[in-house]
């Protein structure tokens, strides 16, 4: 065979493929499309998957089945989707521990975040609320910054467990106002509420579904909330931005498919996902698990995880904040 037949054979051949794949984008949908989940059922990632799967399955026009593979704290999950076959029948209900804050914490991780995945949207934000006990002398966030300065070493927070969100919110806000506070870690945000409550520990930056009861029934006081800016989720409650500009911190939920996801397909479940989180339904439901629907295009979702990353990468190093 010669070059010439040989480019020949070549071009017909790629030709050949770019017309299947254009084919396959044109009628995709057309069977049910795997929704994998890594984490446990019933966990906020669950709740906010079999939320929107239904909607998102109606705009597709097909059913979405909600696939939990929990383990090594998503990373399990995460990596069964890397790996899929990239046709739009897997994809991947995601979050900051395993695209933002994982792979600056471990090394290690068998899938590479930008790499091994397509981004598709960013679905929603879950913000977090700084609690601190009814008989802490600070009543706003610049007093509670204010009395911190004066006590260096001698307050602490709590935290669910090393390199978790909770941890990461809290020294973020230490980073910013520039003051010393002790780590304490729990098993569990929910184990270091009486102790906040009876005043053994002085901060916790806990999630709204779980924290805004406390405040509510008078057992906790909310000095800010995490969100750039105060949210509906809790009422009242001002940004601790306000004080500290620029502070943010989220759990984010986002959409995602295997590397080399095609551009059609891509662009379908977008569309379909930013249609979904606009149903009333939906944003009632979101709204009761304490998560602000967001929605966007893919490239200002991939903005969005750049800057996550080098935000918690930051902390991560500069903390010296490991696993351990």
């Amino acid at each position: 065979m010669n070059k010439r037949t040989l480019l020949r054979t070549l071009c017909a051949a790629t030709i050949g493929l770019l017309t299947v794949a254009w084919a396959q984008a044109q009628s995709y949908p057309n069977k049910p499309v795997r929704l994998i989940v890594p984490f446990p059922a019933g966990g906020a990632t669950d709740l906010f998957a079999r939320t929107v799967s239904q909607k998102l399955g109606e705009k597709l026009g097909v059913a979405l089945v909600v696939e939990n593979r929990p383990g090594a704290g998503g990373t399990l999950g995460a990596d069964l989707a890397a790996k899929a076959t990239a046709d739009g029948y897997t994809l991947l209900l995601s979050t900051s521990s395993t695209h933002s804050i994982g792979p600056n914490l471990n090394p290690r991780m068998p899938y590479d975040a930008v790499r091994d995945f397509t981004p598709i949207g960013h679905l929603g934000n879950a913000p977090s609320i700084m609690l601190v006990p009814n008989n802490s002398p600070a009543k706003t966030v610049k007093e509670w910054i204010d009395y911190a300065k004066k006590n260096p070493g001698r307050l602490n927070y709590a935290s669910s467990g090393n390199g978790t969100i909770v941890q990461l919110s809290a020294e973020l806000f230490k980073a910013q106002a520039d003051v010393f506070v002790v780590h304490i870690p729990y098993k569990g945000t929910a184990l270091a509420i009486p102790d906040l409550i009876t005043g053994k520990v002085d901060v916790l930056f806990d999630s709204l579904p779980t924290g805004m009861p406390h405040v509510r029934e008078g057992r906790l006081r909310a000095l800010g909330v995490t969100s750039l800016k105060a949210t509906p989720l809790a009422p009242g409650v001002p940004a601790i931005a306000d004080v500290l500009p620029g502070y943010e911190s989220n759990t984010w939920f986002g959409l995602f498919g295997p590397k080399g996801l095609p551009p059609e397909v891509v662009s379908r479940v977008n569309t379909a996902a930013n249609q979904a989180l606009q149903d009333p339904e939906v944003m009632d439901k979101l709204q009761r698990f304490g998560i602000e629907p967001v929605g966007g295009t893919p490239a200002q979702f991939n903005t969005m995880l750049a800057s996550e990353s080098a935000k918690w990468k930051k902390i991560i190093t500069e903390r010296k904040i490991t696993l351990d």
